[in-house]
C-alpha cells in the first residue's frame, strides 16, 4: 500500500522536476489557490470557512462545493501545506501530488482485495492515479475532480467488503468514511459515478445471489455515508437554485464528449482528431486523455485473443460496466451537468482493473499464440496505430518522438517475453514498469495542460498595494484566458485588477470571484462569467446610470472602481470619483470620502429612520454592531452579499433577514430599539445538514465499538 502511494508520489514529482509550473495552471491560479488560502486563514482564525468576506461572487465557499468545504482530508492538508513558506506553484503541486498518492494507494487496496498481485495492484494504481484525464484536468487544474475521485477506489474497495458473507455483520461500516471523503471532495460527477458503481454492485451481488438482503449491508454503508456528507450535498443543492448554471446553454453538453474517432490514443496519446472545446468549435485535440500507459488495452485484447471465453465468464460484469462507461463518455449530458469527457477517470480504472485480471489468467499457463502475448501485441499496436496515424493525418504535433519511444518500450516488453525469464519478478513487474514508463513519457512529450490558459501570478499579490482593503471593489476587466495568459503579458498581471478570486490573497473585498455556478444575486444581476468578469455591456451601463451616491452601486456599498486598460470606462459623475492610482493594468477610481461603512443604517425607500450604528464586529458568517433607532423603524444594511439563511436577532428578539434586490441583506429593526444586531448565517441546509452528520456519526462510532467489542471477545474465546 505504501508503495503504491510512494510510486505516484515519485512519478508527480518527476513531472514537477520536468516542469516546476505543471500543477500551475488556469483554475488553480484564478480559483483553487486563492480560496485554499483564504480557507488555511479561517482555521487560523478559529472560524468555519464557509462564507469568504473578500468575494460576493465566490463568498459562498460551502456552496461553491468545489472546494471541499466540508472534507476533513482537504481541510486538514491545506491547513498544513500553508504552515510551510512555500511559493504558489509549490503549494497547488503539493496539494495535487497528496491527492495522486492516496488516489493510488486506493486503487492499490481495490485491486488486492481481489487478490491481484502486488505488481498488478500497484498497476492499477498507477493508471488510476496518473492517467491521462487526473493528470490534464484533475492534477493540473480541477481540484474538485481529483479531490473526489481521489476516494473512488476507496469507496469501491469498502463496497465490496460490506457485500463478503463471510465478513461479520459490521461490514457495513467500510464504506461509510470512504463515501463521506468522496461526496464531500467537491465533484458532483464523481458522485454520479459512485451511484453508478453502487448500483453495479448492487445488481451483481442481486444476481448472483438471488437475495436482496445481500446488499442491505452496502446500502447501509453508503446511506451512512452521505449522511456524513450531507452539509456538502445540501448546500450544493440549495445554493445552485435559481443560479446561472440552470440556464446554462444546450451546447455545453456536446462540449468535451470523446469522439469515436479518438479512442487508438489509447494506445498512442499523440494520435490528433477533432474535439469540441470550451467553444463547442471542434479543434484538433491530442488524446492526452486518454493516456493509460499502454498496458491496459494491450492486455484487454491480449485477454480476448488468448482467453476469449475464460474472460468472459470471469469478467463479463466488469466488461459490462466498462462498456457502459464508455458510451456515457461519448454522449450528451443533462441538467447542471456538462463535458461528458470527464467519466474518464472510471473507465481508465474499470480498464486497469480488467487489465491486472487478464494479466493474472495469462500468467496461469504458456499462451501458445504469438498473438495472445501482450507484449508482441503491444509492439504490433503500437506500429499499426503509428501506421495508420500518419495515413489518415492524425498524427498532429507531438507524433516525433512519442512514437519512436512508445515503440522502444514495446519492444523491449516482448524481448523479455520472447526470453522467457526464469525469474518471475521480472515477469511480474515488466508490465507496471511498462505503464509507469510510458505514461511519464507521454506527459514528457506533450503538455498535460491540454491548451487551457496559464498566468503569470506573482507573489506580490500576497499585498494588497495598490488598492485600499477597506473598500469594496468592483473590477472591470476583459476575459482573462483571453487577455492575461502568459501568451498575452509575459511580466507577472493581476496586481491591480485581480482577476477571477485572486482578491483572497490578500484580503481585498471585491464583488468579483471565480463561481462556474454564479448564485442567484450579484451574479445574476450584474451578469458574471465563470472567471470572475462581468459583461462589458451590464459594467457600462452600472458605470453610466448606477455609480452616483445615490445609485445601487452605492447602495451595496461599492466605493471602488478598477477599469482594465483595455477599456474606457469612467465612473459617473466625475464629480463623485477621483483616480486613485493608474497603472500599466488599469485605472482605480474611489469614491470621494471615506470608504463606506459595511454595516450602516440606510433609507433605502424613504420610508424609514436613521438609525445610530456603532461598535461594528464583523467575521466570517456573522456581524454584530450597537443599534439605537429613533421614532421609526431602521433599515441596517450589511455590504455583504445576500444568500438565503441569514438570521437575526436583538435584544432577544428575532428579526426578518430581507435582501435589498437579492444583493444585500438588509434588517428592519422596530422603533425606539437599543441593543446589540446580531446577524448570523444560518441556513436551514447547514442546520438539518450537521443533524444528519450528527445523527450518522452517531451510529457509525457506536457500531464501531460494538464491532471492536465483539471482535474482542471471539479472540478471547
Amino acid at each position: 500500500m505504501i508503495a503504491a502511494g510512494g510510486v505516484a508520489m515519485a512519478f508527480g514529482l518527476l513531472l514537477l522536476a520536468h516542469d516546476p509550473l505543471v500543477y500551475w495552471n488556469d483554475d488553480y491560479e484564478l480559483s483553487i489557490l486563492p480560496v485554499c488560502a483564504d480557507m488555511a486563514r479561517a482555521w487560523n482564525q478559529g472560524e468555519f470557512p464557509l462564507l469568504s468576506p473578500y468575494s460576493w461572487i465566490c463568498g459562498n465557499l460551502a456552496g461553491e462545493f468545489q472546494y471541499g468545504v466540508f472534507s476533513i482530508f482537504i481541510n486538514a492538508l491545506i491547513v498544513c501545506i500553508w504552515k510551510f513558506p512555500l511559493i504558489f506553484s509549490q503549494q497547488a503541486a503539493v496539494l495535487a501530488i497528496a491527492h495522486l498518492a492516496a488516489l493510488a494507494t486506493g486503487g492499490f487496496m481495490l485491486a488486492r482485495g481481489r487478490n491481484l498481485s502486488i505488481a498488478s495492484s500497484i498497476l492499477v494504481g498507477l493508471v488510476a492515479s496518473v492517467n491521462g484525464w487526473i493528470i490534464c484536468w484533475g492534477a493540473t487544474d480541477w481540484l474538485g475532480a481529483l479531490g473526489a475521485f481521489t476516494w473512488l477506489p476507496w469507496a469501491w474497495w469498502a463496497a465490496e467488503k460490506s457485500l463478503d458473507l463471510g465478513r461479520s455483520r459490521w461490514r457495513f461500516l467500510w464504506p461509510a468514511p470512504f463515501v463521506y471523503l468522496l461526496v464531500t471532495g467537491g465533484f458532483p460527477y464523481t458522485v454520479l459515478m459512485l451511484v453508478l458503481v453502487l448500483v453495479w454492485l448492487t445488481g451483481r451481488a442481486v444476481f448472483e445471489t438471488r437475495s436482496l438482503r445481500t446488499v442491505f449491508p452496502l446500502a447501509s454503508g453508503a446511506a451512512l455515508g452521505f449522511g456524513l456528507g450531507a452539509p456538502a450535498w445540501l448546500a450544493l443543492l440549495d445554493y445552485i437554485h435559481g443560479s446561472a448554471r440552470q440556464l446554462q446553454d444546450a451546447a455545453a453538453h456536446f462540449q468535451w464528449l470523446v469522439p469515436a474517432s479518438a479512442w487508438p490514443a489509447l494506445i498512442l496519446p499523440s494520435w490528433t482528431v477533432k474535439w469540441a472545446d470550451f467553444s463547442s468549435w471542434m479543434m484538433p485535440h491530442a488524446g492526452t486523455e486518454l493516456a493509460c500507459g499502454l498496458v491496459p488495452p494491450v492486455a484487454v485484447i491480449a485477454g480476448f485473443v488468448g482467453k476469449g471465453r475464460l474472460l468472459w465468464r470471469s469478467l463479463r460484469w466488469e466488461l459490462g460496466l466498462l462498456l457502459i462507461v464508455l458510451l456515457l463518455t461519448m454522449i450528451p449530458t443533462a441538467g447542471v451537468f456538462r463535458w461528458s469527457f470527464r467519466w474518464l477517470p472510471l473507465f481508465h480504472l474499470i480498464l486497469a482493473l480488467c487489465a491486472a485480471e487478464v494479466l493474472r489468467l495469462l500468467s496461469m499457463d504458456e499462451i501458445s499464440r504469438r498473438l495472445a502475448r501482450p507484449g508482441f501485441l503491444a509492439f504490433a499496436l503500437v506500429g499499426i496505430t503509428a501506421v495508420a496515424m500518419r495515413s489518415l493525418g492524425f498524427a498532429g504535433a507531438y507524433a516525433f518522438p512519442l512514437t519512436w519511444i512508445f515503440l522502444s518500450i514495446a519492444l523491449v516488453w516482448m524481448v523479455i517475453e520472447l526470453a522467457r525469464p526464469k525469474s518471475t519478478l521480472l515477469r511480474d513487474w515488466t508490465p507496471t514498469a511498462v505503464g509507469f514508463i510510458a505514461l511519464l513519457a507521454t506527459y514528457f512529450c506533450i503538455p498535460p495542460n491540454c491548451g487551457v490558459p496559464k498566468y503569470n501570478f506573482s507573489q506580490s499579490l500576497l499585498k494588497p498595494a495598490p488598492l485600499d482593503s477597506r473598500r469594496l471593489y468592483l473590477s472591470i476587466y476583459p476575459p482573462p484566458e483571453n487577455a492575461y495568459r502568459i501568451e498575452a503579458r509575459n511580466g507577472p498581471v493581476g496586481q491591480t485588477v485581480r482577476p477571477g478570486s485572486a482578491s483572497m490573497w490578500a484580503r481585498l473585498r471585491f464583488i468579483n470571484g471565480y463561481s462556474p455556478i454564479r448564485p442567484a444575486g450579484v451574479a445574476r444581476q450584474f451578469a458574471s462569467l465563470i472567471h470572475g468578469e462581468i459583461d462589458l455591456s451590464t459594467a457600462s451601463w452600472l458605470l453610466m446610470n448606477e455609480a452616483s451616491s445615490a445609485g445601487l452601486l452605492a447602495h451595496i456599498g461599492i466605493d471602488g472602481i478598477i477599469v482594465a486598460r483595455e477599456l474606457s470606462f469612467i465612473p459617473q459623475p466625475p464629480s463623485e470619483w477621483i483616480l486613485a492610482v493608474e497603472t500599466d493594468e488599469g485605472r482605480v477610481f474611489h469614491r470621494r470620502g471615506e470608504p463606506i461603512p459595511t454595516v450602516r443604517s440606510f433609507d433605502l425607500d424613504g420610508k424609514h429612520s436613521t438609525a445610530n450604528v456603532a461598535d461594528v464586529l464583523e467575521s466570517r458568517n456573522s456581524f454584530s454592531a450597537w443599534v439605537r433607532t429613533g421614532d421609526q423603524p431602521a433599515l441596517i444594511t450589511f455590504s455583504r452579499p445576500f444568500f438565503r439563511g441569514y438570521e437575526a436577532r436583538i435584544g432577544g428578539h428575532h428579526l426578518t433577514v430581507n435582501s435589498y434586490r437579492d444583493l444585500t441583506p438588509v434588517v428592519e429593526v422596530p422603533a425606539k430599539t437599543s441593543g446589540r444586531l446580531v446577524v448570523r448565517y444560518r441556513p436551514v441546509w447547514l442546520v438539518i445538514g450537521a443533524a444528519l452528520t450528527i445523527i450518522s456519526g452517531a451510529v457509525w462510532m457506536v457500531s464501531a465499538l460494538l464491532a471492536l467489542r465483539s471482535q474482542t471477545r471471539t479472540r478471547g474465546q
